[in-house]
């Protein structure tokens, strides 16, 4: 996002409300795709679809299935409700990537590899989040309230910080960027 330069302290204004406008206009627009293809594609197949691999891989006996929203199997499953498929993460992420002064090489990169790393981290989230429904419930409320979505989070931030680190090392400084 271009803009003139000024003082420091109008650009990091205009970063920010570049950051949370870029943020609401993905969350509108993830809204509006509710019940769409592309929620079926990013819930049903990317999400439930992989983690239940992932789940059968690890514990084949299991036998755990896919069934749209949900991973069904004897003993207990879980269900990916809208709004906790991993989005709000990549939208962060996204937003972050856009508002911040990155050539855009770097910046598109950056955000290819942190929405793999975010697709990763989610399977691992929602993997544990079956476990620890299955094992015990008091364990998922707070795996599944404070411990997984702050663990997205500071994950994620590191990894957009190291990226950022990644990115100043490696092109030169040339004063443009975004």
């Amino acid at each position: 996002m271009a803009h003139r330069a000024g003082s420091p302290l109008r650009d990091v204004l205009w970063r920010s409300v570049a950051f949370i406008a870029v943020f609401m206009l993905l969350q509108a627009a993830w809204e509006a795709a509710r019940g769409s293809w592309i929620e079926r594609l990013w819930v049903h197949e990317l999400t439930v679809r992989s983690a239940t691999g992932l789940i059968n891989w690890l514990t084949p006996d299991v036998g755990a299935l896919p069934q749209g929203t949900r991973i069904v199997a004897p003993g207990g499953g879980l269900n990916v409700l809208f709004g906790c498929e991993g989005t709000d993460v990549v939208f962060l992420l996204t937003a972050a990537f856009m508002a911040f002064a990155l050539p855009w090489r770097s910046r598109l990169a950056g955000l290819a590899a942190g929405l793999v790393w975010v697709f990763v981290l989610n399977q691992w989230r929602i993997v544990g989040l079956f476990y620890s429904f299955r094992a015990d419930r008091e364990l998922f409320d707070l795996v599944h309230t404070t411990a997984a979505p702050l663990l997205m989070i500071v994950l994620t931030g590191l990894f957009f910080h190291l990226w950022l680190r990644y990115s100043a090392r490696s092109t030169p400084s040339d004063g443009g960027g975004s």
